[in-house]
C-alpha cells in the first residue's frame, strides 16, 4: 500500500469516526461561499486550457477524492498559481510541470489556493498543475438555491448524489478559476463510483471501466463548459436514448437517465426532447451542443443547467400548457448561460431573462397567443421591482440574487422576460429574432461548426439592438434595467379626447408607443417625447394596450402583492 493510500485510509476512517455532515456543514469560508466579482490579478494573468478531474465517490462516508491537472498559459509574467478550491477539501500534493512540491509551497487557508511556483513563468509560457484533494465536502441546505453536496437515497435506499454549485461556484469540489470566464478549453472527467451505480455527467462519454472490485470509473470530456456547470451525479440510473435529426442537417444524441421504476414517466419526458429542440432551433438557431448531447439526468434536487448533463427533479409534474417548465427552462440555459455567457454575474439577466421568456414563447409556439399570454400573465404577478436590474458594477452571484446584498433577485427571471417581450412588441419578431442569434452566436447565420460558445454583456446587447434596427433604445434599456421602479402610464379623457403620458422613473424621456383599442380598432399612438393623444368619440369604449404589450406599472398588482405578502406573513406567524 502506498504511502498516499495510508494516510488517504487513515483519514478515511477519522471521517467515519466524526461521523457524516449536517446540511449547511462543514461551513464555507467568504471566499468559497462567492462566485466572480472583480477577478484576482494573478488569476487574471491565466489562460485555462485544460482541466483533467479524477473523482472517486464515497457515499458511505459522504467524502470526496479528487485529483485535478489543471493546464495554463500565462498571459504575463508569474510567480505564483493562485485557484479556487475550499478548503474543506485539504491538499494532499501538488506537482508543477511534473516536479512534486514540498508542502510549504502551497497554503489555502481561506479558500484561494495558492501555489509558489518552482520558477517564474514567462508571457506565453505553458504551466501545469497536478493538485490531489479530498474530504468531506460542503451539503447542500436545499439545493438548488444554496450549493454543495446532495447525498441522498433512491426510494428503493440506494445512494443517490449529485452537486449544483451555481451560487458558490465550481470551487465547492474542484480547483478551478471561480467567475464566469474562467471556463477551460476542455475538460475531461473520470468519475469512479461503487458498484452497481452510474456516473452520468458533462459532454462525450469515452468509455466506462470496470475495476477489480467492481467499482466503475466513468470517463467524460466536454469542450468550453461553463465553470458551474461541471456536475456529478451518482445514482443506479436507467438510460432511455435516441437521436435527433436536426433541421440544420446534423444528427444530434439525446439521452436521459433516471431512476429505476419511472419507465412510463421517462419516456414521456424524453418524448419532448424533440419538440423542444425543434422550437429552438426554429427561434433560435442550432443547438449549441449537437456533437456532444443533449442530455438530462434525474437529480434529488429540482434542476440546474449543466451543460450537456441539465439536473430534473421536477417529479414529472404536469401542468396547464403541457410540456414541463423546468425541463425545458434548464435546456433554454444551453442557448442562454453555456453557449452565451455573461462576462459578469452583473448582467446575468441575460441567461435567466431569456431562459424565462422562451416557456411563454414556446406555449405561443405549440398552442397560439393565448396560452402565450396566460404565461406572461403568471410570471407578471412575480416581479417586484425593488432593485435595478443591473448595477454598472462587477457583482459577485449572491449580490445579484439575494436582495439583502442589494440585487434584483428574482428579477433577473420575471422583469428580464417581461422587458424582452415588451422588447420583441417594439422592434418586431424578425428584428428580435436576428438580435437574439446575434447576442447567442455573435453571427445571424449560425450553422453546426461555424460558431463556439461566446461571453457578452448588456452593453453589447444594446449595441446589438441598435445595429439591428438602426435606432438607439437607450432610454428603454435605460428604465427598465437601471431604474428599480417601472414606467407609469397616465392617462385622463376629456368628452372628445383621449391623452396619454408616460412618467418615468427619474423623469426620464420614455418614448414607448402604445396601442389603443377604440372600440373595434386598435390604434399605435406614437407618444413622441413620451406624450400622444388621440380622438375619442364620445361613448365609445377604450383600453389601453389590450394585448397587454408593455411591462408598466399596474396598481391591482401591487396590491395583489401586498395582500399576497400580509397573507404570508399571517400564515408564518399563526395569526
Amino acid at each position: 500500500m502506498t504511502r498516499y493510500r495510508i494516510l488517504a485510509t487513515v483519514a478515511l476512517l477519522a471521517l467515519i469516526a466524526a461521523g457524516l455532515p449536517e446540511k449547511g456543514k462543514p461551513p464555507l469560508t467568504p471566499q468559497t461561499q462567492k462566485s466572480g466579482g472583480p477577478i484576482d490579478p494573478d488569476q487574471a494573468r491565466l489562460r485555462f486550457d485544460a482541466a483533467d478531474l479524477a473523482f472517486e465517490v464515497l457515499p458511505d462516508t459522504e467524502t470526496l477524492r479528487g485529483v485535478a491537472t489543471l493546464s495554463f498559459t500565462a498571459m504575463a509574467p508569474l510567480e505564483r498559481l493562485v485557484v479556487d478550491l475550499d478548503p474543506n477539501l485539504p491538499v494532499d500534493a501538488i506537482a508543477i510541470d511534473g516536479t512534486a512540491l514540498s508542502a510549504t509551497a502551497w497554503r489555502n487557508p481561506v479558500g484561494k489556493l495558492t501555489i509558489s511556483l518552482p520558477r517564474p513563468l514567462r508571457a506565453g509560457e505553458p504551466v501545469t498543475a497536478r493538485i490531489r484533494y479530498g474530504g468531506q465536502p460542503h451539503v447542500a441546505v436545499k439545493a438548488p438555491w444554496d450549493d454543495g453536496m446532495v447525498w441522498s437515497k433512491t426510494p428503493s435506499g440506494e445512494p443517490w448524489f449529485a452537486t449544483t454549485a451555481e451560487a458558490s461556484g465550481c470551487d465547492l469540489f474542484w480547483p478551478c478559476l471561480d467567475f464566469p470566464t474562467g471556463e477551460p478549453g476542455v475538460v475531461t472527467l473520470h468519475i469512479t463510483v461503487p458498484k452497481g451505480l452510474k456516473a452520468p455527467s458533462n459532454g462525450v462519454l469515452l468509455g466506462v471501466d470496470t475495476l477489480a472490485d467492481g467499482r466503475t470509473t466513468w470517463s467524460w470530456r466536454a469542450k468550453h463548459p461553463n465553470t458551474y456547470g461541471i456536475a456529478l451525479n451518482v445514482g443506479p440510473y436507467e438510460e432511455v436514448s435516441g437521436r435527433y435529426k436536426s433541421r440544420y442537417g446534423n444528427t444530434i444524441p439525446l439521452y436521459y437517465w433516471y431512476l429505476p421504476g419511472e419507465a412510463d414517466k421517462a419516456r414521456a419526458l424524453f418524448d419532448e426532447f424533440a419538440p423542444t429542440l425543434d422550437f429552438f432551433e426554429s427561434e433560435i438557431g442550432p443547438y449549441p451542443f449537437a456533437d456532444e448531447k443533449l442530455g438530462v439526468v434525474e437529480t434529488p434536487h429540482k434542476g440546474m443547467e449543466h451543460q450537456t448533463i441539465n439536473a430534473y427533479g421536477n417529479g414529472y409534474a404536469k401542468a396547464p400548457e403541457g410540456f414541463d417548465w423546468l425541463f425545458h427552462h434548464e435546456f433554454a440555459h444551453e442557448y442562454f448561460g453555456n453557449q452565451m455567457t455573461v462576462a459578469n454575474w452583473d448582467d446575468y439577466w441575460l441567461h435567466e431573462g431569456y431562459g424565462s421568456y422562451m416557456q411563454p414563447l414556446y406555449g405561443r409556439w405549440r398552442e397560439g397567443n393565448a396560452r402565450y399570454a396566460t404565461m406572461l400573465a403568471d410570471q407578471r404577478k412575480n416581479i417586484a421591482n425593488l432593485r435595478p436590474v443591473i448595477s454598472g458594477k462587477v457583482r459577485t452571484e449572491n449580490e445579484v440574487y439575494e436582495l439583502d446584498k442589494g440585487g434584483p433577485g428574482q428579477d433577473i427571471y420575471y422583469k428580464g422576460s417581461w422587458m424582452l417581450h415588451t422588447l420583441r412588441g417594439l422592434i418586431g419578431d424578425r428584428a428580435f429574432r436576428t438580435v437574439t442569434r446575434l447576442a447567442v452566436y455573435g453571427r445571424a447565420d449560425p450553422r453546426p461548426g461555424n460558431f463556439l460558445p461566446r461571453y457578452t454583456s448588456t452593453e453589447e446587447f444594446e449595441g446589438i439592438v441598435r445595429r439591428v434596427t438602426g435606432k438607439d433604445y437607450g432610454w428603454f434599456f435605460d428604465v427598465y434595467l437601471r431604474q428599480s421602479a417601472l414606467p407609469d402610464l397616465i392617462e385622463s379623457r376629456t368628452a372628445h379626447r383621449l391623452s396619454l403620458r408616460w412618467d418615468a422613473p427619474g423623469g426620464r424621456a420614455f418614448p414607448m408607443p402604445v396601442e389603443v383599442q377604440v372600440g373595434e380598432r386598435i390604434v399605435r399612438v406614437p407618444m413622441t417625447g413620451g406624450m400622444g393623444s388621440l380622438p375619442v368619440p364620445s361613448g365609445v369604449h377604450v383600453v389601453i394596450d389590450p394585448d397587454a404589450k408593455l411591462l408598466r406599472r399596474s396598481v391591482a398588482i401591487e396590491r395583489y402583492q401586498a395582500w399576497r405578502d400580509a397573507e404570508a406573513h399571517r400564515a408564518r406567524s399563526g395569526s
